[in-house]
């Protein structure tokens, strides 16, 4: 434990260079995964909520594998699977809950439609934050003025995400709900959020055991499709499930492939987030996607075409509340106090795994090996090949929903996204090489 203890004064201050990039990450996250919520309307469309989270899944299971190859290469994160053997497990785990917790949000869409379920089950960040708190030490020895800005941040962000959710209820998006369902699906919303809330645990413990997120997502997802595969055997049909046979559902395929895509890209930059800021920063930022969601619905589909004076105010006052929520988490930058707790929490792992605290910390930090550096090989290009062939054969019989969008205002936001990421990505290359 000496040599430990002797690192931890140059450790904390290396710890503490990744504020910014983790900030970066946290609010293109929000971007990203809140177009990846325009699917969900599609919950209409007469499949069963286990069908369009399974078809949403393979869509997440399709990204999963193709972006983590296309940045790094399958040798390397199979190279950095095998090095943390005991987290394979903690991986499978978390995309168990991660399905689980979705198809819940699907449920809950149905039932009391996404106005209402989109901020209940956006309550994880608080589920996050007490878990950072007592598994990981998160916050502690921090000052009193950054943990008000956190926790204030965090309850102001779910605070906005309330009033944003309630700007959409007015006439013809409350006649879309079904009253008599309004409990079971306030729980199924409430359900994912304690579901989403703990999934971060695994990942939390996995970043400071010295793993990079690209290589967690990809044993994540074999959890993620698995569950979901076993959730349509076992309660929506077996073999015989409509998802399986119906001719419907091949139309709308890549709408909800896509769906799953998009939210991919945003849950990579969720994950750097929680790597280089904690859960209790990292998941309030990302949720921040209800802005980005309100603004996708309003923009590009109108659902706020006839909404009165009171619910515009709302979303005038929900955006204000959340961009000062935050800016607040934003802010809240780590004391050296803290990043030494932080630094306990990777000595104590590679203590009870015997991981060597070098490299380890190097890895936590963001410090590229270039040992672990891997020529790809052809099959890397064969996965990407594959996974675009998929999305055209998908988008070449796929059906236009029959909504109303506004084109111009598609593209202003799509044009968003693309920014978004290429900002992050090249911050993240630049600053880590995406470790």
């Amino acid at each position: 434990m000496s040599e430990a203890s002797a690192t931890r004064t140059p450790s904390a201050v290396n710890i503490g260079s990744r504020h910014g990039l983790g900030v970066l990450c946290g609010l293109a996250a929000g971007v990203w995964l809140g177009a990846a919520e325009a699917p969900t309307k599609l919950v209409n469309s007469g499949l069963s909520p286990f069908a369009i989270s399974l078809c949403m899944v393979a869509g997440v299971f399709t990204a999963r594998w193709t972006v983590p190859t296309l940045l790094k290469g399958s040798r390397y994160v199979f190279a950095d699977l095998a090095a943390k053997k005991h987290l394979l497990i903690t991986a499978i785990l978390a995309g168990m809950l991660w399905a689980v917790a979705n198809t819940l949000t699907v449920f809950a869409i149905r039932d009391v439609g996404l106005t209402i379920a989109f901020p209940l089950w956006n309550t994880n960040s608080l589920v996050g934050l007490m878990w950072g708190r007592l598994l990981f030490g998160e916050l502690k020895g921090a000052s009193a003025k950054n943990i008000a800005k956190v926790v204030l941040g965090a309850l102001a962000i779910v605070a906005a995400a309330v009033m944003l959710g309630f700007s959409t209820i007015h006439g013809d998006v409350a006649s879309g709900v079904h009253a008599g369902r309004a409990v079971s699906g306030i729980l199924a919303a409430l359900g994912a959020s304690l579901l989403w809330g703990t999934m971060y645990i695994p990942y939390r413990k996995a970043y400071i055991s010295g793993m990079n997120p690209l290589s967690f997502v990809t044993a994540f997802t074999i959890g993620e499709l698995g569950t979901m595969f076993a959730l349509v055997l076992a309660l929506d049909g077996g073999t015989k499930a409509a998802v399986f046979h119906s001719p419907e559902a091949k139309h709308m395929l890549f709408w909800l492939f896509l769906g799953g895509f998009v939210w991919v890209i945003g849950d990579l930059f969720q994950q750097f987030a929680t790597k280089y800021l904690g859960i209790g920063r990292g998941i309030p930022l990302s949720n921040t996607n209800q802005i980005w969601g309100v603004a996708w619905g309003a923009l590009v589909f109108g659902e706020l075409a006839h909404a009165d004076l009171t619910h515009k105010l709302l979303v005038i006052s929900g955006s204000i509340v959340m961009i000062l929520g935050a800016l607040a988490v934003s802010t809240a930058v780590a004391t050296s106090r803290e990043h030494t707790s932080t630094n306990d929490s990777l000595v104590r792992e590679c203590s009870r795994y015997n991981l060597d605290y070098h490299s380890v910390f190097e890895a936590y930090a963001g410090v590229e090996n270039k040992d672990r550096e891997q020529k790809r090989g052809w099959w890397d290009y064969a996965i990407v090949a594959v996974a675009v062939g998929a999305f055209i054969y998908l988008g070449v019989n796929a059906r236009v929903p029959s909504l109303a969008i506004d084109f111009p205002w598609l593209c202003i936001l799509s044009g968003v996204l693309v920014v978004t990421a290429a900002v992050g990505g090249w911050g993240l290359w630049k600053a880590t090489r995406f470790s």
